[in-house]
This record gives C-alpha cells, sequence and structure tokens, in this order.
C-alpha cells in the first residue's frame, strides 16, 4: 500500500492536526500542581470529541493489555507511554511530557510536548526541554522531497549529543496518516544519507525523546510507561508534518 496520501487525506489530515492542537493546548492550559492524571485525560478526551474526533491511544495496541487512555502522561524520569490516573498527581516543578493522538474522517495525528509546571526542581530541566524541542525544530527545518530518515536522526542525534544529552534509541518515529502508526520508522539517530527517502505526500511523526542522563530506558510493570534506566529526566517533542514538493507542513502547529 502506497505510504503517499490523496487529497481529500490530506484536507483530513489538516482538519485533525488542528483539532488535536488545540486538544493539547486546553490539556497544558488546565496543567497545574494537585490535578489528578485522570482529570487531564477527561479534559484531552472530552476536548477531541467535542471537535468532531476520537481519540486514537484509547485501546490501542495488543488486545490484551490495551492502552487505557486518551493521552500518555509521562512525569519526570518517564519517557513516555505513561498511563494518566487519579493517583498520578501533578506537582510543583514536575516535568510533564503530554503524548496525544486523534482520528479524524478515517486519518490521524500525533503530536507531543513537555512543559515544567511552575518553578522547575532542577535548574538543568529548563535545558533538557529547549535542546529537546530545539532537536526537533532542526530536523524538521531539513526536510525536503529525497531527504533520508537517517539524515533526521542524524540532525536530532548530533544536536542533543553536542549538548550533553542523549537520546533514547529504542524508541523512534513513525510514519502516520491512514494508521496511528505505519512505516516508515524515524529513529532520533542515524547515519546522513541512510534509511527510507521521503517524498512529497508522506506524512511522519518526528518525536525526540531525550534523557539528561544516558539513553537506557526501562519498561515498568504495567507493560506501558518506559522509565530511565538511570533516573534522569527525560522530555519529548513531537509534531506530525506532511512532505511536500516545496516546504514541509507542521500539521500540528
Amino acid at each position: 500500500m502506497s505510504l503517499i496520501l490523496n487529497q481529500d487525506e490530506i484536507k483530513s489530515l489538516k482538519k485533525c492536526g488542528s483539532i488535536l492542537s488545540s486538544a493539547l493546548q486546553e490539556t497544558i492550559d488546565y496543567l497545574k500542581p494537585g490535578v489528578s492524571g485522570l482529570s487531564l485525560d477527561k479534559v484531552a478526551e472530552t476536548a477531541i470529541r467535542r471537535m468532531g474526533a476520537t481519540p486514537s491511544f484509547l485501546n490501542y495496541g495488543d488486545a490484551k493489555n490495551p492502552y487505557p487512555a486518551t493521552i500518555c502522561l509521562s512525569i519526570n524520569n518517564e519517557v513516555v507511554h505513561g498511563i494518566p490516573s487519579k493517583e498520578k498527581i501533578i506537582r510543583e516543578g514536575d516535568v510533564v511530557s503530554i503524548d496525544i493522538g486523534a482520528r479524524y474522517n478515517g486519518i490521524c495525528t500525533d503530536m507531543a510536548k513537555s512543559v515544567i509546571v511552575g518553578k522547575a526542581k532542577n535548574n538543568s530541566d529548563p535545558k533538557l526541554l529547549k535542546v529537546t524541542q530545539d532537536s526537533l525544530n532542526r530536523a524538521i527545518a531539513i526536510l525536503a522531497p529525497g531527504v533520508f530518515t537517517g539524515d533526521i536522526g542524524y540532525e536530532v542525534q548530533s544536536y542533543v549529543e553536542k549538548n550533553g544529552m542523549s537520546v533514547v534509541k529504542s524508541l523512534v518515529g513513525h510514519g502516520i496518516g491512514r494508521n496511528p502508526h505505519q512505516e516508515p520508522q524515524i529513529p532520533n539517530f542515524g547515519k546522513k544519507r541512510t534509511g527510507f527517502k521521503l517524498l512529497p505526500g508522506i506524512a511522519i511523526a518526528i518525536e525526540p525523546m531525550v534523557n539528561a542522563g544516558a539513553g537506557d530506558v526501562i519498561t515498568a510493570s504495567d507493560g506501558w510507561t518506559v522509565k530511565t534506566y538511570d533516573g534522569s529526566n527525560s522530555a519529548h517533542f513531537e509534531h506530525t508534518i506532511l512532505i511536500t514538493d516545496k516546504k514541509p507542513i507542521v500539521i500540528t502547529a
């Protein structure tokens, strides 16, 4: 099956991206110390459904252990896929990463953002977030037809490591559109001019996951939550981007 979206699918992709960006902003606006993960999840789900889309993460994955929420809520040393719950309470100074996905008219988008709630507890946390977001922006800046996935990975990895931090190599970005996750894989590391060559009409999700310490991770007993092995904090930024004949379009801007 071709990864290239037709014009009707691109129209739906853009609408879905607009919905998702608005829903994430509503969720972040609700963030404050004392708020539970469950209440944040309800804000996100309500926003997505109110605007005519459906959450693409809810019940996603293995039928024996489907993902149980609309958002992934990862705090401090949690890298990705943290499950929101009423027991998971936001505290002052937490590094909070929210990953969110939606489906509209059969087309999916995906995005993530990390924020510090209130005043940072660690002096290194603001730099962690800035480096992660900057690495995403640098990767987007090189996108064009003919760029390889290895070019993207090289751009992210080289910038992150130059700043004394680590990319997570066991988790990657991905193609997106007709499914929440599809080919090609978009690693946050790699060599230039290697991997999959991008073409106009292909949508991808670039998502640097950056650890303040080493890049090693472990998965919690819930089967979903991924944490840093050394306990260092982690940040996560993601956008859905459409490759075009000209400049790339950041669908979830």
